[in-house]
């Protein structure tokens, strides 16, 4: 096998862990402090969670004397979308073991949450280890979206965790596959299986935190690699001074990217799905107000622009969101019907006799398109997949539709020649900045530290990450406590709730403290590529988001 010079570099990068990781691992220990409560719905929670409900806030710490260390064998298990820096995670994790105990084994669950079912598992050694650090993707066992939701599979989980001795699974994911894993180890607990369950926080949309999760892996690389193509764009578009770019950023839900990528770019608009909601702006307003600014940079001479859309903006909308509401509950209860119905015409003439009239009369104006994607198969929870919903095509319908008629009014005089992007798989396999390959690697090595401790149902936590590596800090949070109900499939699930955009923090008022000036005025700032060697301000760089929380 033949490697890029920069792999090849970065397998030689040693990845910095916190003061207290560092040292004798026989001497790193566990601080429990206090009780916990869910975010919200505690009663029924606690009655859905009573073995796990409640438990203490861990602190990681130094101890004063050694302790005796057990050999044990550790399953780890990557789910959902990759990642940068989950190698790291899993290079951190096998690490702490080997060093605690050589004769402890670490095995990889192939495939995903659906290794672990088939029994696909593999012996991670030094040599596979060794192929993957400080490199990007989940190619060192896969990952899948299986969820783990069934007391059947959880039998099946349990027999084969006992089958190769393993007395800890970690799981390596977001906020679902966390939550499966926390009523996993529900399950484990009170059948007393001896088989712990632990998380890793994961995911580059952001919206994985909490006051002690601060950050999830991979969205500091994520938004540095998407920043770096909105750059090379906008200096495409100031040099060209003929497009109007629309870029949509993946984000399923919350605005963290696309507001992160604002901060670090500095584009011409940049919609924030939580802002609009909160302001219940309509599909239309949203057009009418991105038309003023192109009318007016048109005005001053500038035919071009970039514009950046979250991609779960749609659902954000107040009369699409209840659209899209309407639409997974009637395809939720009448799945066996809708897949009667063979032909587009079929489909949209029942779904506009079931809908409400006013979301039949937004479905019915939306272009065909749109309609069709609306309609498509779900996700895995059964709600509509935003990632196929072309939003960025949608506003620049609308908005080329307005300014022709402008333009028939002689109110537009200028030229509107729009390109569509969609920045999405680019960033979820990107080399993982020294950032995420510190932060991953102390969130695998700590992980470790909860598993030899016997805890279950928590998620590794680095705290403190502004700062320093050395100045972070380390423990565990019980995955109750990041909890609350939410419809899914049409019932209230547990799962951990969605930290959105706070319109009343730091990035964002940073955000819309000069978002006017930079509407008109072409105020762009160009990042660049990651960098991983030279000053420490370049190269150890934290997002924008993350400086600005942490002050």
């Amino acid at each position: 096998m033949t490697y890029s010079p920069l792999q090849t570099a970065r397998y030689g990068y040693k990845p910095k862990l916190p003061s207290v990781l560092q040292g004798e691992i026989d001497k790193i220990g566990i601080n429990p402090k206090g009780s916990t409560e869910s975010e919200a719905d505690q009663k029924k929670l606690s009655e859905l969670f009573p073995r796990t409900y409640g438990a203490p806030f861990i602190e990681t710490v130094k101890l004063d004397q050694s302790q005796n260390i057990e050999c044990i064998n550790i399953g780890v298990v990557l789910s959902g979308g990759q990642a940068p820096g989950g190698h790291n995670v899993i290079s951190g994790l096998y690490d702490a073991l080997k060093k605690a105990s050589p004769d402890s084994r670490l095995i990889g669950f192939l495939g995903g949450p659906a290794g672990i079912l088939e029994n696909k598992t593999i012996e991670l050694d030094e040599k596979t280890i060794d192929q993957y650090r400080n490199t990007g993707g989940f190619d060192i066992i896969g990952s899948g979206r299986t969820k783990l939701e069934t007391s059947e599979q959880f039998d099946i989980c349990e027999d084969v965790c006992k089958l190769h001795d393993i007395s800890s699974l970690i799981i390596i994911g977001g906020d679902d596959s966390n939550t499966n894993g926390a009523v996993l180890a529900e399950y484990f607990k009170e059948k007393n299986s001896g088989i712990s369950v632990l998380g890793v926080p994961k995911t580059i949309d952001g919206d994985l935190k909490n006051k002690y999760v601060g950050i999830s892996f991979g969205f500091d690389t994520a938004t540095k690699t998407y920043s770096e193509l909105i750059g090379n764009i906008e200096k495409d578009a100031n040099s060209a001074k003929k497009y109007w770019h629309f870029i949509k950023l993946m984000g399923r839900s919350a605005s963290h990217i696309c507001l992160e990528c604002a901060l670090q770019t500095h584009p011409n608009i940049a919609l924030i799905s939580e802002e609009i909601e909160n302001n219940h702006k309509s599909l239309t307003d949203i057009v009418l107000d991105m038309v003023n600014i192109i009318v007016k940079r048109s005005e001053l001479g500038s035919n071009y622009g970039i514009v950046l859309i979250p991609e779960g903006l749609i659902e954000f909308i107040p009369e699409m969101k209840l659209l899209i509401s309407e639409l997974n509950t009637l395809l939720a209860e009448h799945t066996e019907h809708f897949s009667s119905l063979h032909t587009f015409e079929d489909q949209s003439r029942w779904i506009n006799r079931e809908l409400t009239r006013d979301s039949s009369y937004v479905f019915s104006t939306l272009p065909n398109n749109i309609q069709r994607q609306l309609l498509m198969d779900r996700d895995p929870h059964g709600n509509v997949q935003v990632s196929r919903i072309e939003t960025e095509k949608l506003l620049v319908q609308m908005v080329e539709s307005r300014l022709d008629e402008m333009k028939s009014d002689g109110k537009f005089k200028g030229s509107f020649s729009p390109q569509e992007h969609f920045f999405g798989y680019e960033g979820r396999c990107a080399f993982p900045s020294n950032f995420d390959a510190d932060y991953c690697y102390s969130l695998g090595y700590n992980a470790y530290v909860l598993s030899a401790a016997g805890l279950t149902g928590y998620i590794s936590s680095i705290h403190n990450t502004s700062k320093p590596v050395d100045q972070w800090t380390a423990g565990g949070v019980p995955v109750t406590m990041m909890m609350n109900l939410e419809q899914r499939h049409g019932k209230m699930k547990p799962v951990i709730r969605k930290a959105l955009v706070d319109l009343e923090g730091k990035p964002f008022k940073e955000f819309s403290k000069n978002r006017d000036i930079r509407a008109i005025k072409s105020s762009y700032l160009f990042p660049g590529a990651i960098q991983y060697f030279g000053p420490e301000e370049v190269c150890d760089a934290r997002s924008i988001t993350l400086q600005l929380e942490g002050e």
